[in-house]
């Protein structure tokens, strides 16, 4: 069930403000607006005002807000408030409306979820210095060591770990020339990511040099008693450094009953403590990877959610882009059920992991509907733009034929994705032989 609700939040919030960008736009400009519907097909609830029928339908993937005088065809009065009687900068205002409040909201609810706090990995924002290469990898075949700095990959500059991984997670099974600092020579390493998880997410087996990070002190267990604190960043246990977190637990559970020296960061200085385990534990909880904390004031929130968006636009486009030249694979898109997979995960996490997951969606929606593709919002723009540019209106035919060309694209688009989140269901892709 949580799936099924935290979908349904997350579409009928996203339709219901790309939509009432219309229909806001609609009747300022004077046009009267016949439906407002959240959903298709069949109407379940309706009710009317004024001129205006407002309807929940029984199809919950979209909406529509049809106008009077909206289609060329239909018999035109010329009346002032028919859609197109209205100026071509008015329509066109119209259109973009939806789009426009779908970024907006985008903004508004990234601003909130910065403002309320979060506990970062610190790694991200640090330079990519490969701290282990997993063993039999792509980036293991092609030389890759602990040490080596990330510097460029297909000639994008790599300044952190975060803008390593928007450039590798979205290149599953493509060839990427890497080029990483070893001491102070460049060395270039061709390397294939492999795709992992059901939604094909590019990894080429480097991590980060991280050091686990205690999250949490139990009192009265052996920690405590030694003085170990939360916060406390764990860099070597028993001389050897770099330790990894699943490696740290081990080691302790087979020093029962042994002292165990760790070397910690507290508050930018490092310090030695001995503790002893008790039936094989210590009695903290570690976090794999040290932590920073962001508190950020109601402006800086909002240049924050600026900067977040914009980094996620550029991603975006790159994605869009990739699939053309080839360089992201389809298996990435996805579509309802994978909007509901993923809807359900962050509503289970909490209310913050559900509304960053909104805000992405609704950047997502707002951009893919500025497309100049027929159907979508972005291809009425595009349609009155060469009117514009050809001084003349073009025929109710031709028009049929531009918006038909634009279904065929968006079904093709929509038969992959629904593939796509058909093949991440375990028992339905058993029944396909071909995979």
């Amino acid at each position: 069930m949580t799936y099924i609700w935290a979908f349904l939040l997350v579409l009928g919030v996203l339709v219901f403000v790309h939509e009432l960008g219309h229909f806001l736009m609609a009747r300022r400009i004077g046009v009267r607006v016949l439906t407002f519907s959240l959903g298709f097909g069949p109407k379940l609830l309706k009710t009317r005002r004024g001129d205006t029928e407002y309807a929940i339908s029984a199809i919950p993937l979209g909406g529509y807000v049809k106008m009077a005088g909206e289609n060329p065809d239909e018999q035109l009065s010329g009346k002032p408030d028919e859609f197109m009687s209205r100026s071509k900068w008015e329509r066109f205002l119209v259109y973009i409306a939806g789009p426009a409040m779908n970024l907006l909201l985008s903004l508004v609810v990234m601003t909130f979820v910065l403002y309320q706090g979060a506990d970062v990995p610190a790694y991200e924002s640090e330079p990519a210095v490969i701290g282990r290469v997993v063993a039999n990898s792509p980036a293991a075949q092609a030389g890759l060591q602990p040490g080596d700095r990330i510097i460029e990959i297909d000639d994008r500059e790599i300044p952190t770990w975060e803008a390593y991984s928007v450039e590798i997670l979205p290149k599953a099974g493509r060839k990427v020339n890497v080029v990483a600092l070893r001491g102070n020579q460049r060395h270039t390493f061709e390397v294939t990511p492999i795709g992992q998880t059901k939604y094909e997410i590019g990894d080429m087996g480097v991590q980060p040099m991280v050091h686990p990070q205690i999250a949490a002190v139990t009192p009265g267990e052996t920690a405590a008693e030694a003085g170990l604190q939360k916060g406390d960043v764990i860099l070597a246990v028993d001389g050897q450094v770099n330790v990894q977190n699943e490696d740290l637990v081990k080691h302790i559970r087979s020093r029962d009953g042994q002292p165990v020296s760790m070397t910690i960061r507290r508050n930018g200085a490092t310090q030695q403590i001995d503790v002893t385990p008790r039936a094989k534990k210590i009695g903290v909880q570690l976090s794999p990877f040290e932590l920073r904390t962001i508190e950020p004031g109601p402006v800086q929130a909002v240049a924050m959610s600026f900067q977040r968006n914009w980094e996620w636009t550029g991603l975006i486009f790159r994605t869009l882009g990739g699939l053309f030249t080839r360089e992201t694979s389809v298996r990435q898109l996805m579509g309802p059920v994978g909007i509901a997979g993923l809807s359900g995960g962050a509503a289970q996490l909490g209310w913050l992991p559900l509304l960053n997951l909104m805000a992405m969606i609704s950047l997502n929606l707002g951009l893919l509907n500025l497309m100049p593709i027929p159907v979508l919002d972005g291809g009425h723009i595009a349609i009155m733009v060469m009117e514009g540019a050809a001084r003349r209106d073009f025929s109710v035919r031709v028009k049929e034929r531009l918006l038909l060309a634009g279904f065929v694209v968006l079904m093709a688009l929509m038969v992959t994705v629904i593939y796509n989140d058909l093949t991440r269901v375990q028992w339905i892709s058993r029944l396909m032989p071909w995979r």
